[in-house]
């Protein structure tokens, strides 16, 4: 018997909302379909705007979920389109809405996309708030993704790393055995670069680490960044753009006046770059990279250098395309949700015990 689930997924980068369609047979996973609906830029700068405290933030909260939900619905139909299928030849959505801010200290997280407006929108049964009932056993809600690299892309021969480099990096390391696994986030990994790119040049990145190659990296003021508390905290943990921001980031600039935009771009890279090496934990291993940061070729050459015992590749090495892991992985959290068995991963996420993640919409 053929199942099909769709899994949608927007990171903190907001470069795109992921829609991956995969098909479970008899044979295993597979990603049969996938695309990237761009996000208007009207809704960018809303969602943006509530990333950070300000005024009226629920009446403009409410808009921004209904908005959300609106490109997710267009992005599922475009998706089902590419892939010649109709709604009812899917099992259901998995949904992992916007995340507009990210709080494990206070015991919240907070992700948008209404998903009874998805599911009235699509006529697909829709799973989502998937982060939730992780925190309320204690844990970070995040990251969630470690439990599908563990199902789908471990070996039992091969000690492996998958490391996803968003807006925010986070690792699972997969040493060939289910009860060893664990991951964490390991700190910024394109939200800062995005960030400084905008402010300076425009554009939502530095495409292909271009603007970065052009500066050179700043030694202080990359050992001020990583002096940044998060990076020595034990893991489990995680974090959000809400803690890695460009208001942090002038504060530390203030005591480098003299430092060029491009210098400080490179920096920026490099402190992406040895935040992950510095955490690995073997001396030589596979690294298998997917998300935004697996196309910067600054970046994975950065980390093949700092890693010269390891095999650095992105998971295309693996049978999946670098740039559908996470939206894949939600997908298959809908399937988990669906059989009533656990998406999280304690070890990863702190959380007392595993448990069945997400909530049910319906459709109408």
């Amino acid at each position: 018997m053929t199942e099909r689930y769709i899994g949608l997924m927007s990171g903190t980068s907001m470069d795109g909302i992921d829609a991956v369609l995969i098909r479970r047979d008899p044979t295993g996973w597979a990603v049969e379909c996938a695309l990237c609906h761009p996000w208007p830029e009207s809704v960018v700068v809303r969602l943006h705007a509530l990333c950070t405290p300000g005024e009226n933030e629920i009446d403009r909260l409410g808009v921004a979920d209904n908005l959300v939900a609106d490109e997710f619905a267009a992005a599922t139909r475009a998706l089902l389109t590419k892939a010649d299928l109709a709604p009812g030849q899917i099992s259901a959505i998995g949904s992992h809405g916007q995340t507009v801010r990210h709080r494990p200290e206070l015991g919240f997280t907070l992700q948008i996309g209404s998903g009874h407006r998805l599911a009235a929108l699509t006529g697909i049964d829709v799973v989502a708030d998937f982060r939730t009932m992780d925190m309320a056993l204690g844990g970070q809600g995040a990251p969630l993704v470690p439990a599908f690299h563990q199902a789908c892309l471990a070996s039992p021969t091969e000690p492996r790393v998958v490391l996803n480099i968003g807006g925010i990096a986070n690792l699972s390391v997969l040493p060939g055995a289910p009860e060893g696994v664990y991951g964490f986030d390991t700190g910024p990994g394109n939200t800062l670069l995005d960030a400084w790119h905008r402010r300076h040049r425009g554009g939502s990145f530095d495409a292909g680490g271009a603007w970065a190659a052009q500066g050179e990296v700043q030694e202080a003021l990359l050992g001020e960044l990583l002096a940044h508390p998060y990076f020595a905290q034990p893991h489990p943990k995680s974090t959000g753009r809400e803690t890695f921001t460009l208001a942090w980031l002038e504060q530390v600039l203030a005591r480098h006046p003299d430092s060029a935009p491009a210098d400080v771009q490179r920096t920026l890279l490099e402190l992406t770059a040895r935040s992950i090496a510095d955490v690995l934990p073997w001396q030589a291993g596979s690294l298998f990279v997917c998300g935004g940061g697996a196309h910067n070729p600054l970046l994975m050459a950065r980390l093949t250098a700092l890693l010269p015992a390891w095999r650095v590749a992105d998971t295309s090495a693996l049978g999946i395309h670098p740039d559908w892991v996470e939206g894949a992985a939600f997908a298959w959290l809908a399937h988990r949700f669906l059989i009533r068995e656990p998406g999280n991963l304690p070890a990863v996420t702190g959380a007392s015990r595993a448990a069945v993640l997400g909530a049910l919409y319906p459709t109408p």
